[in-house]
């Protein structure tokens, strides 16, 4: 693998949603998650984190090396974890600590290198943990948090119908089916997230190869994604704000405070071109420079 980057980086990402979930509570019969005090909405960092992760599962896992996926569908994380358990020859992990004392450090870096996502967002790996390792738990240099929509958002409980019926009792008596379907007619997210060289030397070697793929991927993770259920789900800005050294030259949030979204005009929003989203990138930080990708 490539060297660590040795910039810090934070950056913003707009998307929005067109008649679509882009977020569905299971605890709420899946409507779109919201703040139920401000009606804003809300779509996790773990629900963006699988969009970044699918992307490079379907089109760069099998072209590169180290670009394994550790948490997708139908693999059980202890089966990835045995390999590295496999790879530094150890037959008994609740006992590994005291016959190799570097056997923390060996794991970690074989999960790092060979696994994407670990290297970048981390990861709890429990069969790690449950064997008292200290490896089971690494803290990956790219973070995200909640995106929360520009403006509260209105989900809308739509009613379907289907000619179709299941049972074959029930086609006797009806001709059509019910069903329902929750929709956010419009709504512009704002994500917030973080890239610190610091953790990406110190823990899982984050590489600059690997961060013009997480960009990608950011720039890409709806395109491929598309379903009845999310509707048009699109990224119209990557905003990325980089620091000339690896700590920052300067808090996140005073880059942050420099993306403006507002409203074009007063009726409800219904498409990206409602709003006008301006950077301001005068008087920028010593140290810092700005550039949309998007």
């Amino acid at each position: 693998m490539s060297e660590p980057i040795k910039n810090r980086y934070d950056f913003v990402v707009l998307f929005d949603v067109e008649n679509g979930n882009p977020n569905g509570d299971p605890d709420a019969g899946n409507m779109p998650r919201t703040d139920p005090e401000t009606g804003f909405g809300i779509v996790t960092d773990v629900c963006i984190k699988r969009k970044i992760r699918n992307y490079i599962e379907d089109f760069i896992e099998e072209e590169k090396p180290g670009y394994r996926i550790y948490i997708k569908e139908g693999v059980p994380l202890n089966r990835s974890d045995e390999e590295a358990l496999a790879y530094i020859g150890a037959d008994d992990i609740k006992s590994l600590k005291k016959k190799d004392p570097d056997a923390d450090q060996k794991i970690r870096d074989f999960m790092c290198s060979n696994f994407y996502d670990i290297r970048t967002f981390g990861a709890v790996m429990t069969t790690f943990v449950s064997g008292a390792l200290n490896c089971g738990q690494v803290r990956g240099p790219v973070q995200l948090g909640f995106a929360k929509s520009v403006d509260p958002i209105s989900p809308r409980d739509i009613t379907l119908t289907r000619v179709a019926i299941t049972k074959e009792k029930d086609a006797e008596s009806k001709h059509t089916e019910i069903g329902r379907k929750y929709i956010v007619p419009y709504g512009l997210y704002k994500l917030e997230g973080y890239v610190s060289a610091n953790l990406a030397r110190k823990v899982t070697g984050f590489s600059e190869e690997d961060l013009q793929i997480f960009w990608k991927a950011i720039i890409n993770m709806f395109e491929n994604d598309h379903s009845a259920a999310r509707g048009n789900m699109s990224v119209r800005e990557l905003i990325v704000f980089k620091h000339e050294s690896e700590i920052g030259c300067c808090p996140a949030y005073k880059l942050f405070d420099r993306v403006h979204v507002k409203r074009r005009t007063d009726e409800p929003p219904r498409q990206y071109q409602d709003y006008e989203v301006a950077v301001d990138t005068e008087d920028l930080p010593s140290g810092v420079t700005c550039e949309r990708m998007v």
